[in-house]
């Protein structure tokens, strides 16, 4: 085999960048999502540190993907056909992706909104408490981790997607009640409350769920986003 050259290599590399970003729309997104928190990074004037984390949390999510979509066109030299252990190598790709991703945000979350008092555990907590953004940020993963692993017992549906229970109701009631703590105003509270009912019934109305599947995810959302707020936020 011909050994390639050093530019020649670097064209290779740049070309398979190109490739993925013309033809993988979550590539596309990683990418400007990722120029727009380093512009806002860049803004913010963020120390050197919080930069060295935020490029590398992004790098990351750029390799996984691109890992993912080499992965995914591998398997399809080999097969067209549905093959189970096919479908399970994308699927751990793709999961390689979204723990990234996970990583990523947390990772963000964290330089956005650090202070120096969060090192220690005892003032970490107490900012949590005092913080609004903290507490909701948590209940909110704490829901969708949750329904993912409720669905996962139940084996219907997918994660994001159909059985028990709705994660968009969750979600969505979730929101609702985050509003009652953090506001006074009831018009606010009656139009969201509205937005998270017409969002229920839209995944009803679309066949992607029962009406048990909404109603048992509309309650999860309200009692964990309750207890979050009772435990966590003073």
């Amino acid at each position: 085999m011909k050994k390639r050259g050093l530019v020649e290599s670097f064209n290779y590399a740049i070309e398979g960048l190109i490739h993925a970003l013309k033809s993988q729309r979550n590539m596309r997104i990683h990418f400007a999502v990722g120029v727009g928190v380093i512009i806002l990074a860049i803004y913010l004037n963020l120390e050197r540190t919080d930069l060295i984390l935020l490029l590398s949390a992004i790098t990351l999510v750029f390799i996984a993907e691109m890992f993912n979509t080499a992965i995914e066109l591998s398997v399809d030299i080999f097969t067209k056909e549905f093959h189970h252990l096919a479908k399970m190598a994308k699927d751990i790709a793709a999961a390689c992706v979204f723990i990234t991703v996970v990583y990523a945000v947390i990772v963000g979350y964290l330089v956005f909104f650090k202070s120096t008092e969060m090192l220690k555990l005892s003032d970490g907590l107490l900012k949590i408490r005092q913080s609004p953004w903290h507490t909701s940020f948590i209940t909110l993963i704490l829901i969708f981790a949750l329904v993912v692993a409720l669905k996962t017992f139940f084996h219907k549906g997918t994660p994001l997607r159909g059985g028990m229970p709705s994660g968009h109701a969750a979600l969505g009631f979730s929101i609702w009640t985050i509003t009652i703590f953090l506001t006074n105003n009831i018009i606010l509270v009656i139009l969201v409350f509205i937005m998270a009912a017409l969002l229920a019934k839209s995944r009803i109305k679309k066949g992607l769920h029962d009406f048990w599947e909404v109603l048992i995810g509309s309650i999860i959302g309200v009692l964990i986003t309750t207890l979050a707020f009772q435990l966590l936020y003073h």
